[in-house]
């Protein structure tokens, strides 16, 4: 059975939330918060297996709310948010969210993303990606930038091959593995090979952290060469 703590500051929408999700026989929602401030306290509390996460709430929001949960180890955290808060896609992320759906998604989806979280993987939806990039990349750090997390994550990316800075590209634009081997004309195989050795090499935990990395460098506003 999969615990599940909703927090989120409207009531209808958890209530949504719940009813679809108590309707799976894997599924049970055992808390509701209305604040990050409470959400950290249940979640400390209750130890729920994963915290669905809205970002805008009151007294505690729901990055400084997944900052501490991830850092306390008490719960995976998969965020729901709406494009009204694009600016703090990448700093949820950072925080440690394992998860970024857009709120309007579709029920079959949200399921999946929990399910997929639970399991110690990570999700992100596409359209998050594609649409941080269209509104976000004239505010990447410039390719070869010396300045903090940039500098760092050029560093860092100076140990992985050409190709394999290609699929991360790709990784950054919200494409699965089937996309990128269709893309770069390859077998799925040989991507989930180049995502492994990018996971390796730059000490990613899961593929978030490596659309946060590709974020950082301004590896994210790059198309692999045709």
């Amino acid at each position: 059975m999969i615990r599940i703590l909703l927090a989120d500051d409207q009531p209808l929408v958890r209530t949504g939330f719940k009813m679809i999700l108590d309707a799976e026989p894997d599924m049970a929602v055992i808390g509701e918060a209305g604040d990050g401030a409470d959400a950290v306290r249940q979640t400390r509390d209750l130890r729920p297996d994963i915290v669905v996460m809205d970002i805008r709430m009151p007294v505690c929001d729901g990055i400084a709310a997944t900052a501490q949960i991830a850092a306390a180890g008490h719960a995976r955290v998969l965020i729901l948010t709406t494009f009204h808060v694009d600016e703090h896609v990448v700093n949820a992320l950072r925080a440690g969210a394992s998860g970024f759906l857009l709120k309007d998604v579709h029920a079959d989806r949200l399921l999946e993303a929990i399910r997929v979280v639970h399991a110690g993987n990570a999700i992100v939806d596409p359209a998050v990606t594609r649409r941080l990039l269209d509104q976000f990349v004239h505010r990447l750090p410039a390719p070869g930038s010396h300045d903090g997390a940039a500098a760092a994550g050029q560093e860092r990316l100076s140990r992985t091959t050409g190709r394999e800075r290609e699929v991360l590209a790709l990784v950054a634009q919200g494409l699965s593995n089937a996309e990128i081997a269709a893309e770069l004309v390859v077998t799925e195989t040989t991507v989930k090979t180049h995502v492994h050795h990018l996971l390796t090499k730059l000490g990613a935990r899961d593929r978030v952290q490596l659309v946060v990395l590709a974020y950082e460098t301004g590896l994210a506003g790059q198309r692999p060469p045709s």
